[in-house]
């Protein structure tokens, strides 16, 4: 699992009936993207260091490059 700052961190339970959790990449740890990562969850606005397991999946952010004229 690899990660920028702005991507989407969406964490779905093993548990019937548990809520899907997702948050913003804050801060990325290693040069190469891998965890941890320090995410914002968006149902709290706590931030929290996140070491993601297999029910977690990242969602990259791809920035729009400006149209030249």
């Amino acid at each position: 699992m690899y990660a920028a700052v702005g991507d989407r961190l969406i964490v779905r339970s093993n548990r019937v009936g548990s809520p899907i959790r997702d948050g913003e990449v804050l801060e990325v740890r290693h040069p190469d993207g891998s965890p941890p990562y320090v995410v914002r969850w968006s149902d709290t606005g706590h931030e929290a260091l996140v070491y993601p397991g297999d029910d977690a999946e990242v969602h990259h952010f791809h920035h729009e490059e400006p149209a030249s004229s």
